[in-house]
């Protein structure tokens, strides 16, 4: 009973400076039971406490900075729903997934994860590579199929695995979704076979996909902390026949708390020298899978990820040139834009007032005549908008900047520089009302779209490596 009362007293003291904002849902980390969460402002952050009836009480950091958290709510556009439900509404928000009719937003980017094993056996392993199943052709033509029935016309997918680049088939994959029309075919890789395979570098530069390359910083002990070995020199080789080949790459960190935080700048500024690089989108750890061992309370967020590239490249990004992304959840992303030329980076909202036109709570008592600017901006604070694509370069051309009116959109895009900072939840942050707004999805041989933050924190990637390994022992 002292041990209940002293838990309670704990729980109650660490809470009597905070400012109670919003209460949800979330699961427990231990037993992912569906639970009441409160969102806390406390000392200039946010966090979340929950009380699982088994494991008592917890609290995790999931903002570290609250006035940007609190302000970034008016951003939360209304969601556009999809064409087809693959669910029902049984068990309630996160346990029906596929998608459901409580859904609130439709895909803007789908994953298809072609395979479970990996060429590397990193100890930061978000989707716990291993031993497992190949998708068949057959089955990924499938899954293309479906989310051409569920979007009619599908912005972006991207082949993820384990590790895609080393199914026998993933080339084939790529072209079956580009003969489907989907405009953005993304491939996700560590980039190790790119470096390595000839005749894999030249098939890939056939078909032409957007490269999604791992790049967690500039040090091999970086690497070696998160990938295992010292992958540098590797990164490297990949982006040079990648630049090469004319593709298109946008380099993906992982930030871990000790580990990489002080390499932010240093990526961006590689980054935007580098030929075949059109952005950077950092990824604070999540902790499912395989990971560190962590602090809840002390992890990398979005802010620190901001500022951290605002005092790294001394100014050349400054927090205000990032403004969140409305199309999921505003707290999920924050992103910007540059026109580069040569040395000087121009970010776009330096040029263009952007809150003018992503404020959705703003009233407007005369006809609003900047339409064309707003859908361009809606277009590029989204998660289906991808750097160096000639979508992407056409509505950064009709945002507003006077010096390319004129601009050649071949030319303009490779002048187009993103950052996104992109933080996806684990089972110490769900947050079922994020959650509900998520619009990135991964699609299953089944036919569901399950949001991403789900499938790795509720258990559906568990279920869906148990189907798969089940038909491979029955073939």
């Amino acid at each position: 009973m002292r041990d209940v009362q002293a838990q309670a007293a704990s729980a109650h003291s660490s809470t009597d400076d905070s400012i109670f904002y919003a209460l949800t849902r979330s699961i427990c980390p231990d037993c992912k039971r569906v639970i009441d969460a409160q969102v806390n402002l406390r000392a200039g952050r946010v966090y979340m406490r929950k009380r699982c009836p088994e494991h008592g009480w917890m609290e995790a950091l999931i903002y570290d900075d609250a006035e940007a958290y609190v302000s970034s709510q008016k951003y939360n556009k209304p969601g556009t729903p999809p064409l087809e439900y693959s669910t029902e509404v049984k068990d309630g928000c996160p346990l029906d997934c596929g998608l459901c009719p409580e859904h609130k937003q439709h895909t803007c980017l789908a994953l298809i994860e072609v395979n479970t094993a990996c060429n590397l056996s990193c100890p930061t392993c978000f989707a716990n590579a291993g031993k497992g199943y190949n998708l068949t052709l057959q089955e990924a033509e499938g899954m293309l199929d479906r989310f051409v029935e569920l979007e009619a016309q599908p912005e972006v997918v991207q082949f993820s695995g384990g590790e895609p680049t080393i199914h026998p088939q993933i080339l084939d994959m790529l072209r079956a979704a580009k003969d489907r029309g989907i405009p953005h075919v993304m491939l996700n890789t560590n980039g190790v076979r790119i470096a390595k395979d000839d005749r894999f570098m030249e098939e890939l530069a056939e078909v032409r996909p957007s490269i999604f390359l791992q790049f967690d910083g500039l040090e091999d002990r970086t690497y070696e902390i998160l990938r295992g070995e010292p992958l540098f020199e590797t990164k490297l080789r990949a982006l040079e026949r990648l630049a090469e080949a004319d593709l298109d790459v946008i380099l993906v960190p992982a930030i871990e708390r000790g580990v990489n935080e002080h390499e932010v700048g240093a990526i961006v500024r590689f980054g935007l020298e580098h030929p075949a690089v059109r952005g950077v989108n950092f990824q604070p750890v999540t902790h499912v899978g395989r990971h560190e061992e962590f602090d809840p309370m002390d992890r990398v967020t979005i802010p620190e990820v901001i500022r951290g590239i605002e005092a790294q490249t001394d100014g050349v990004f400054v927090k205000d040139d990032f403004v969140p992304v409305p199309c999921c959840f505003p707290t999920c992303s924050s992103v910007t834009y540059a026109y580069v030329d040569q040395d000087v980076v121009t970010p776009l909202p330096r040029v263009l007032n952007v809150d003018d036109y992503l404020d959705y709570i703003t009233n407007r008592t005369l006809p609003d005549l900047s339409m064309d600017v707003k859908r361009a901006l809606e277009g590029l604070w989204s998660a289906a908008a991808v750097p160096g694509s000639t979508a992407t370069a056409e509505r950064f051309g009709c945002a507003g900047c006077d010096f390319l009116d004129n601009a050649d959109i071949q030319k303009l895009k490779k002048h187009v520089f993103m950052i996104m900072v992109k933080a996806y939840m684990d089972a110490y942050t769900l947050d079922v009302k994020q959650l509900m707004k998520c619009c990135v999805g991964v699609l299953t041989p089944d036919g569901r779209m399950i949001p991403f933050c789900a499938y790795n924190t509720v258990g559906y990637r568990e279920q869906v490596r148990t189907q798969l390994a089940g038909r491979r022992l029955r073939s």
